[in-house]
């Protein structure tokens, strides 16, 4: 075993590691940019090595820092975790070259697989079903175009590198080809420096369903079963789950046979997943999978086949990468109960799931699981840490583990109803809807059910009149009772003849909200809402619902929901110029990718006036009504949340 290793990645995969390698004694280094400086995974690591400033071509793709870094504190291996430079087989070659060891395959696999379109046909030589598409090298326009009629719309592009859904349209008719396909190839050079794709057949009903596997360099193999990775939007995965609902006996042996000769036909080693698409519109069937793509490192989503195979994969990849064997045989590898893996993300799912920045004023997980459910927290953030432009904004993964489908899937609601997040907007009552989807619940689930259903999914209730008034209470900065429910030692501002009122005034979106507080005789406050909210609320405040207080904010939690009222300042001027409804701001920080029209051309409601790529994903920013462009963002700008990007012509006949 290693006595020391460096992690060539951040975030809650590097504190993963780091976990797994305390536990077996094993020193680690940590690599930071100038962003994470003070990030969690900095301070649980042993060591830690500045490589660079925030942006990642700087920083976690510099292989050189890495590898100077590794050899500069005496790591002899390295782990690549996941993103970054964990499928780049030219790092690979640079550690190994450097006398280190890669702690993942070998450079010659990860190429096999690296392009979707060479591994597809190296699956086929080697028999492993295959979706029916182009895979060529051949990437003119005409061309791809032509292959697409003769598969048939609708047809999937995809970027032959990278994944993650980067790159990535579905076309429905030819007359949308082009565009598409323009898309998808500034969106995966962006993200993978390749902008050469492939054209698939779309599967109608398709399920994601991945098998892991892991090989030693002993000419081993074996496989941990399945996840299902069906739950995505925007062909991100969002919940996964193992086994797959509805998986049948003779699926399972063939697709998990055809993974393991997917590996054995590179001569695999480490962790690796092996992809399908399965067509589910009539059951699940053991002619109706397709190899899509191999994964060649841990996934985001291991935490399932860890949690009902009763595995350590970060363990047994350190103990091949040292030169062990397997810990297990196949027939050693068991299936036991059910998994679900949720990823909190810091993002606007009403907004069309547009990535979010903020400070975690306020984090809470649940510490335990009901009855007999295990619960486990990845993250590599605590309260207080901020949720960068630079890097994705995943804030955790929570996994929950029951003896069956039913059980886990009620323990992933409780547990999502009992997560805290204040600072930035976040997905957890998204994800707390999607669970209790119908659907979903029945395992009747697909990659197109989150669009389907999207409106419902990501539509949130407006806050109540007793919620709003929780939200007066402790702005107004009403503290609880203590259990003697002495209001003389407890309220501040008590008055012995009369009652203490307090107006308060909070904004929830574009709504002023005036709330009036005052203090009851018998302990009480009562809360008056001015019109259109309801009148009268008394609240007891040994039963006030969850909340934080942040600056100029107060978040009530109900349920997996976070309603955020702002505070504002009664001594603050408005800003009059921020309020104009002549202009349309950046949603997130970003790059202007590519800018569609003019100063002084006409614009109608819904065009398409900019696209913003933020976080590697692209954003159509689009005219919000009617009007004239005054003055547009210039391509490659780089700019921040609220930066205006448009300005309209207030007055057209001026």
């Amino acid at each position: 075993m290693f006595s020391k290793i460096l992690i060539a990645n951040r975030g809650e995969i590097a504190c993963r590691v780091i976990r797994t390698a305390r536990k077996l004694g094993v020193h680690t280094v940590a690599i930071y940019s100038d962003a994470d400086a003070k990030a969690l995974h900095v301070e649980m690591a042993d060591e830690a090595v500045h490589i660079g400033p925030s942006p990642v071509g700087e920083s976690y793709l510099r292989g050189d820092r890495i590898v100077a870094a590794a050899l500069a504190t005496g790591a002899q291996a390295i782990h690549p975790g996941y993103g970054f430079l964990s499928e780049n087989p030219d790092f690979v070659d640079q550690v190994v070259a450097a006398g280190l060891t890669f702690i993942g395959p070998s450079a010659a696999s990860i190429r096999a697989m690296g392009l979707k379109d060479a591994a597809k046909r190296l699956m086929e030589k080697a028999g492993v079903p295959v979706v029916p598409g182009y895979h060529g090298e051949a990437q003119e326009i005409v061309l791809l175009a032509s292959k697409a009629r003769e598969i048939g719309y609708p047809v999937l592009i995809k970027a032959r590198a990278g994944g993650g859904g980067k790159g990535m349209r579905r076309v429905e008719h030819p007359d949308d080809f082009s565009e598409a396909l323009s898309s998808a190839r500034r969106e995966a050079k962006a993200a993978f420096g390749d902008d050469r794709v492939l054209v698939e057949k779309y599967v109608d009903k398709p399920r994601h369903i991945e098998v892991q596997v892991f090989g030693d360099n002993f000419g081993n193999a074996v496989h941990l079963y399945e996840r299902d990775c069906s739950a995505q939007r925007r062909h991100q995965k969002v919940i996964e789950e193992a086994p797959a609902p509805g998986m049948t006996s003779a699926l399972r042996k063939a697709m998990t046979e055809a993974a393991v000769k997917a590996a054995k036909a590179i001569n695999y080693s480490g962790a690796g997943t092996i992809e399908f698409i399965v067509d589910a519109s009539q059951g699940l069937k053991a002619d109706r999978f397709w190899f899509m793509e191999m994964n060649t490192r841990l996934q985001v989503e291991h935490p399932v086949t860890e949690m009902v195979t009763g595995t350590d994969l970060v363990e047994w990849q350190l103990r091949i990468a040292s030169g062990g064997r397997l810990p297990k045989t196949q027939s050693e590898i068991a299936l036991a109960g059910h998994a679900f893996e949720a990823r909190i993300y810091a993002e606007d799912a009403a907004r069309g799931f547009l990535p979010a920045t903020g400070t975690l004023h306020h984090l809470k997980f649940p510490e335990a699981a009901p009855d007999a459910a295990t619960i486990r927290i990845e993250t590599g953030v605590r309260a207080g840490d901020a949720i960068s432009p630079y890097y994705d904004p995943m804030i955790a993964k929570l996994i929950v583990h029951a003896k069956d489908r039913q059980e886990a899937l009620e323990a992933l609601g409780a547990a999502l109803s009992q997560t805290e997040i204040a600072g930035s907007t976040v997905n957890t009552a998204f994800l707390a809807a999607l669970a209790a989807d119908p659907d979903f619940c029945a395992g009747d689930v697909d990659t197109g059910l989150i669009g389907r259903h999207q409106d419902a999914l990501t539509g949130i209730a407006p806050p109540t009149g007793a919620i709003i008034s929780a939200a007066a209470l402790a702005a107004s900065g009403a503290e609880a009772l203590p259990p003697s429910n002495d209001p003389w030692s407890s309220l501040s501002g008590y008055a012995h003849f009369h009652g203490v009122a307090r107006r308060t005034r909070l904004k929830f979106g574009e709504d002023d909200i005036l709330a009036k507080v005052s203090i009851r005789a018998d302990g009480r406050f009562q809360v008056a809402l001015d019109a259109p909210y309801d009148g009268a609320n008394s609240h007891d405040l040994r039963v006030l619902p969850r909340l934080a207080r942040w600056p100029g904010h107060v978040t009530v939690f109900e349920g997996a929901v976070g309603y955020t009222f702002a505070v504002p300042d009664p001594l603050a001027k408005s800003d009059d110029a921020a309020a104009a409804s002549g202009s349309l701001r950046a949603p997130m920080p970003g790059l202007v990718k590519l800018v569609r029209v003019a100063k002084g051309d006409t614009v109608i409601k819904g065009q398409p006036l900019l696209i913003l790529e933020a976080m590697k994903m692209e954003h159509t920013i689009a005219a919000p009504h009617d009007g004239v462009i005054a003055e547009i963002a210039t391509e490659g700008a780089q700019v921040t949340d609220g930066t205006v990007l448009v300005r309209f012509v207030e007055d057209q006949n001026a």
